[in-house]
């Protein structure tokens, strides 16, 4: 129980009349107004019906409309959250507004608080809901899906059109025989060829379930924020290129597995038909560890796996630092096809498009030229091992993750 401005007045007016009341008298007028006050509250002291209607499973970084209904005249207020932002706070009788997650996993959002007046607004109950809102927080899922969309639709560019049937050739010979003027080059037996004198070629069962694999680094460099004016780290854009890789993969046709690791493995799910989901509900909570990452023990768990496309996701550094990077490629780059993503830093690409007018501005821009000097020639050693390296802005990496696993497809390299 609680006093309201208008209690407060009337404690304070019966106070003041001791100045021209008899004693008695001013203290009798000042424990009336006490009765009244706490009388005037007590009517109101139940805890008031108040439903709240939030989604349960939300996408970080994606506005979602929420809404908290009490009864009328009763003020609400939502508990602000470092992790879940909700606009407004605050109303009365009703608060509509959109809540945004800005960190991945699992949340417990405290229950609205409510304050309600007696009727002759003296008095007030102030009330804690006890129960906690449960929310489960994923990646950038609406971004993923229309990606998904787009490549099932043939709309996402060059790399999904499938005018020649599905993408890439079959693994499983089924026959031979004689060659077609429009047979694929690579379908040719040379040594049927050479036995038979005239040109052949093989017949595949095409097989729709390749695999798709994605690895997942959580070690402290992916901790690092973008740089665009959110507060994504690098490991919240690799998980939304991971995310919008497996939904292209289910729409494909492809099994799609994960593992995530920084000095040990920390999630694995091996490829399955329809993964997406089974990927993002391993991945969606996962936070950068404080420790180096140990490429090695990840590869190598997956280094004698069947065929795959293999999408390393991490912080392409400079050369010095991504050393164990480039010694551990040459595990996968034997039997898989091979892309490397990370994402560039925007303020070396604003420094280095942006003219230096002042001489603090130039040493900015040689630092940057420096910087990404420095990780173009990691990049080319790692592409010296066969693998693809994408390195693009953060907003930009799910879809060239995406077009990279589609050309791939397209070039049968899976």
């Amino acid at each position: 129980m609680s006093l309201t401005r208008r209690g407060v007045g009337l404690l304070a007016l019966a106070a003041l009349s001791a100045l021209v009341l008899p004693a008695p008298v001013a203290v009798g007028l000042f424990v009336i107004s006490l009765v009244v006050i706490g009388t005037d509250a007590w009517q109101v002291r139940g805890l008031p019906d108040v439903s709240v209607v939030i989604p349960p499973i939300l996408s970080r970084g994606v506005d979602t409309a929420f809404r908290v209904t009490g009864p009328p005249g009763v003020q609400l207020r939502m508990t602000p959250s470092p992790d879940i932002r909700l606009s407004p706070l605050d109303g009365t009788g009703r608060i509509e507004g959109t809540v945004r997650a800005i960190r991945r996993g699992r949340h417990r959002l405290p229950g609205p608080a409510t304050l309600a007046v007696g009727p002759l607004g003296l008095g007030c109950w102030f009330h804690r809901r006890p129960e906690e809102i449960q929310l489960v927080v994923y990646p950038d899922m609406p971004a993923a899906r229309r990606i998904a969309t787009e490549v099932r639709l043939g709309r996402f560019g060059d790399a999904s059109r499938r005018s020649r049937g599905p993408l890439g050739l079959g693994t499983e010979l089924e026959s031979i025989r004689d060659y077609q003027p429009d047979d694929d080059i690579r379908q040719v037996n040379w040594r049927a060829t050479a036995r038979v004198g005239t040109p052949m070629s093989n017949t595949y069962r095409i097989d729709q379930e390749r695999e798709v694999i994605v690895l997942l680094d959580t070690g402290r460099l992916m901790a690092a924020p973008v740089g665009d004016g959110t507060e994504r780290t690098r490991l919240d854009v690799a998980v939304d290129a991971a995310a919008a890789l497996a939904e292209t993969a289910d729409v494909v046709g492809d099994r799609v597995g994960v593992v995530a690791f920084d000095d040990r493995v920390r999630r694995r799910l091996l490829p399955r038909r329809d993964g997406a989901a089974a990927v993002i509900e391993a991945i969606h909570d996962l936070e950068p560890s404080p420790v180096e990452s140990d490429f090695e023990v990840a590869f190598r768990l997956i280094a004698h796996h069947k065929r795959a496309f293999v999408l390393i996701l991490t912080d392409l550094m400079e050369e010095t630092a991504a050393t164990p990077l480039v010694e551990a490629i040459p595990l996968l780059g034997r039997h898989h096809a091979v892309a490397v993503a990370g994402v560039c830093d925007p303020a070396v690409v604003t420094a280095l498009t942006t003219p230096a007018d002042r001489e603090e501005e130039a040493y900015r821009t040689a630092v940057a030229v420096e910087i990404e000097t420095s990780r173009r020639r990691a990049a080319t050693l790692i592409s010296a091992y066969g693998a693809d390296v994408i390195d693009t802005a953060p907003a930009s990496l799910p879809r060239q993750a995406v077009a990279a696993y589609l050309q791939a497809k397209r070039r049968a390299r899976l």
